[in-house]
C-alpha cells in the first residue's frame, strides 16, 4: 500500500474552508495555477470532484461536505505533533516513573526522593524496582525510565549516562567490635571474619587482589547478594563488612565505619536513561530532581 502525500490535507484544509481556489491560493500563498494542480492532486487521490462549479461559483459535494469537518481537527493534531514541547506544569503533572536501583539506593535515598517528588508534583509517583544486573534492556524496552549504578561493559552503548556522586568502599562493623579501638591495620583487617558482597555469589574480589598484594588474604565466612543484608548480618555478629560509604549511609546508623587499610578503587554511581526520553520535559525533571537529591543527601 503507498503512503498518501500528508501534504495534501493541509491543502484540502485550505480549499473546503476558502470554498474556492483562489481564496486557498491566497491562504497557503501559492499561485491559482499551482493551487489548480494541487486540487486536481487532491480529487485523483479521493476520488472526488469535492468543488463543482454552480454558476459562477463552487459549491462543495457531500463528500467535501463530510470531509470539511475531519480534516480541519487532523491538521491542528498535526502541527501540535511537530511542533515544539510546550513548557510542562509540573505541578500538574500526572505520571509513574519507574526507577531501577542497585539495593540500598533506595534505603539510602528514596525517602527524600519521594518527599521532594511529592512537594514538586503530587501527581507524579515513584516505581523503585530492584537492579539485579547491568543489561539495558529494560531502558530500550521503555519498561524502566531511569536507572542508577555503575555503568558496566553490558551497558548498551546508545544509553546516557550522568554522574550523580562518587564513592570508596569502608569496612563497616557493630558497636563493640574489636576493630572500633586502634588503627585498622592489613594484618588487623584480613584476621577478621568477613562478608563477601556478590550479586553473582563470588569470594573474591578487588580489595582480597590489594591484600594479596600485601601476602595477606581475608577469612571469607559468608556471601550475600546484596549491602542490606551484609549490614544486617555485621550489625548482629563480630563479621566485617565492606560496603560502599554514601550508597550505604543510613543504612550504616549504629555501626562504625573505618577506612579501607587498603587500597581500593573509586567508583562512580550514575544515573542512565535511554536517549529517547532526553527532550521529554517530565523526564528532564526526573532527572533533575534524582540528581539534586542525590547531591543533597550525604
Amino acid at each position: 500500500m503507498s503512503i498518501p502525500d500528508l501534504n495534501l490535507l493541509i491543502t484540502l484544509d485550505a480549499v473546503l474552508a476558502e470554498g474556492s481556489v483562489a481564496g486557498a491560493a491566497r491562504r497557503l500563498r501559492l499561485s491559482p495555477s499551482a493551487m489548480s494542480r494541487a486540487l486536481a492532486r487532491l480529487r485523483d487521490t479521493t476520488g472526488d470532484p469535492l468543488l463543482v462549479r454552480a454558476g459562477r461559483g463552487l459549491v462543495p459535494t457531500p463528500r467535501a461536505l463530510e470531509l470539511r469537518e475531519r480534516v480541519g481537527p487532523l491538521v491542528l493534531e498535526a502541527e501540535a505533533v511537530l511542533r515544539p514541547a510546550e513548557q510542562l506544569d509540573i505541578a500538574k503533572l500526572t505520571r509513574t516513573f519507574t526507577l531501577r536501583t542497585r539495593e540500598g539506593f533506595v534505603e539510602n535515598f528514596g525517602a527524600d526522593l519521594v518527599a521532594r517528588a511529592h512537594a514538586e508534583a503530587p501527581g507524579a509517583r515513584l516505581c523503585f524496582v530492584q537492579k539485579l544486573d547491568k543489561e539495558s534492556a529494560s531502558l530500550r524496552d521503555g519498561s524502566v525510565d531511569l536507572e542508577t549504578g555503575v555503568v558496566g561493559k553490558v551497558t548498551g552503548p546508545e544509553v546516557r549516562v550522568q554522574a550523580l556522586f562518587r564513592d570508596r568502599f569502608i569496612g563497616v562493623v557493630r558497636q563493640g567490635h574489636a576493630l572500633c579501638v586502634g588503627d585498622v591495620t592489613p594484618a588487623r583487617y584480613a584476621a577478621g571474619r568477613h562478608i563477601s558482597v556478590s550479586r553473582r555469589g563470588l569470594a573474591k574480589g578487588p580489595i582480597d587482589e590489594a591484600l594479596l598484594g600485601l601476602g595477606l588474604e581475608r577469612d571469607i565466612a559468608t556471601i550475600v547478594g546484596g549491602f542490606t543484608s551484609a549490614l544486617a548480618l555485621a550489625r548482629g555478629s563480630d563479621l566485617i563488612a565492606s560496603v560502599p560509604e554514601r550508597h550505604t549511609g543510613k543504612l550504616r546508623d549504629g555501626m562504625h565505619g573505618f577506612p579501607l587499610p587498603v587500597p581500593a578503587q573509586e567508583i562512580t554511581v550514575s544515573m542512565l536513561w535511554h536517549p529517547r526520553m532526553d527532550a521529554d520535559p517530565a523526564h528532564r525533571w526526573l532527572r533533575g530532581l534524582v540528581r539534586d537529591t542525590c547531591g543533597a543527601v550525604r
